[in-house]
């Protein structure tokens, strides 16, 4: 019997495929028939291309119900996707490219001269694209072929998928995620959310991202059920279909958008079962005010892009503001200190977890790999964190830099390195600060060269060019020097501790 993950969601689709799956922002239907006739389809186009199992299939392209299409696809065919962020600029792309070494890149029709360049270059051997408005080269070929209807056997350990991270320091790491790892975590969700055929799902987030595919469209896959699919997250979009709709997975920022809108009331939420928040931490101040004008209470989850979900508030039970809940089912945790010895209930630490949901380790770093890993085969998240007696787990911080703004990481190198390079600046640091709307912002000072006095502005605006919008900084200041301790390291927490209430408003 297969493991592959496509043959899961095909056993669990309803009988009857004509049945809505999709919902499109202008009131299209798409039928789970569609699904799998378009599915059937790009799989032949990549076959066509020399897609075999084991490849790479890399897309950066706009939200769509194609979308969904060509992730099953590359699925249905054994093959690995590896979705990228639409923000990422072409020197970003390239990176990924020249590592993943993808036999197809599929990429907006706009951008389709840029992508053969960089395709050129980084020895992808076909590009095609791919428009939110059915339009781009892969749809055109897709009409003209006939659907595959076979599913290439898959062992549960096989890559499915590749999502690229980033850490402080170093290159961004792709970590390999198998048919096993992205099958189990939807099935676990889909018990652990009660879902039932009749959730109607209203999809806001992104589908280059772990939250808005592997656990929003995964558990749905798994489910049955009916699936909204919005662009993006726009508040009166969403008041307007929350009626409709049983379940909501967003980020921070949705909520407190949500709260800021006059129209968002109680009644607007009458038919919703679940509101369910993840990718960056929650303010227990929006757990509270969200509470207070809706009557419900926000179910807080924990993930990574190396293990999908870990743990999560209950769905009957207390749903703790500030605790990201018990662990799953199948899914072990442990705060341990920096040599690995596990440490007692309410002590802080850093949080190791083992399970089904664990990724298989990043691509072709097996050195990072070993590294992150501990002899019995907890992963080291790099997070910190306390358990309590009652299993009820609290995120206090981060051990590593890391930046999660809106939910997308930032590592700082990445934008140190750009601001560093410019005639007027001699010193950069940067790092997140609180912010009510994205969870953390990207902030930074710098030490001006040669005694100028930079427009920091200006700096700011230079870097849109070489950076994805969610990692430019929001606000730099200039100072004389840097904080640093007696090794010469910068103190970026005091640096934190000394801007900290830059962004401090709260949810109205």
């Amino acid at each position: 019997m297969s493991d592959n993950l496509f043959q899961t969601f095909l056993d669990r689709f309803p009988a009857d495929k004509s049945k809505t799956f999709l919902v499109e922002r202008d009131g299209t239907e798409r039928s789970f028939a569609w699904l799998i006739d378009q599915t059937g389809r790009y799989a032949a186009v990549l076959a066509f291309h020399g897609v075999i199992k084991g490849d790479r299939v890399a897309a950066q392209v706009d939200k769509s119900s194609d979308v969904l299409a060509l992730y099953l696809a590359c699925l249905q065919l054994g093959a690995i996707h590896l979705p990228l962020n639409t923000a990422y600029t072409g020197d970003e792309i390239a990176y990924f490219l020249g590592d993943a070494a993808p036999r197809v890149f599929v990429c907006r029709p706009a951008n389709i001269d840029v992508a053969q360049e960089l395709g050129g270059k980084n020895n992808v051997g076909t590009i095609l694209s791919l428009g939110s408005a059915g339009d781009g080269s892969l749809n055109d070929q897709a009409k003209n072929v006939t659907p595959l209807i076979d599913v290439v056997d898959a062992n549960k350990d096989d890559v499915a998928a590749i999502l690229y991270t980033s850490g402080t320091t170093g290159r961004s790491k792709g970590a390999m995620l198998t048919h096993n790892n992205l099958g189990s975590n939807a099935k676990t969700l889909h018990s652990a959310w009660g879902f039932k055929p009749g959730d109607t799902l209203l999809h806001a987030l992104p589908l280059f991202h772990t939250h808005g595919l592997f656990v929003a469209i995964n558990i749905m896959l798994m489910n049955g059920g009916k699936v909204i699919l919005l662009p993006k997250f726009d508040a009166d979009d969403v008041i307007e279909r929350l009626p409709q709709s049983t379940v909501l997975m967003g980020v921070p920022t949705f909520y407190t958008r949500l709260l800021a809108h006059p129209q968002f009331t109680k009644d607007v939420t009458a038919n919703m079962r679940l509101f369910v928040s993840g990718s960056a931490p929650l303010l227990a101040e929006t757990h509270d005010a969200f509470f207070e004008r809706t009557g419900h209470k926000i179910l807080e989850r924990y993930g990574m892009t190396e293990t999908c979900m870990n743990t999560s508030n209950p769905l009957d039970g207390e749903r703790r503001p500030g605790a990201v809940g018990p662990t799953l089912p199948g899914t072990e945790a442990r705060v341990c200190d920096k040599d690995g010895k596990v440490l007692g209930a309410g002590e802080i630490g850093v949080l190791e977890v083992r399970g089904p949901n664990v990724f298989k380790g990043y691509w072709q770093m097996p050195e990072k790999t070993a590294s992150e890993f501990r002899s019995d085969g907890f992963f080291i998240t790099g997070d910190l964190a306390t358990i309590g007696e009652d299993g009820y787990i609290t995120i206090v911080g981060r051990d590593k830099d890391l930046i999660i703004s809106g939910g997308f990481n930032v590592y700082p190198k990445e934008v140190e390195e750009i601001i560093a390079d410019y005639d007027e600046v001699d010193e950069v640091a940067i790092f997140g600060l609180p912010h009510p709307d994205f969870g953390e912002a990207v902030a930074g000072v710098i030490v001006p060269a040669n005694g100028s006095t930079p427009d920091t502005d200006a700096i700011i605006k230079r870097t849109q060019d070489k950076l994805a919008k969610f990692k430019v900084p929001k606000r730099i200041w200039i100072l004389d020097e840097l904080p640093r301790n007696t090794m010469g390291k910068i103190q970026k927490a005091q640096l934190r501790k000394a801007y900290e209430d830059t962004f401090a408003t709260g949810p109205k």
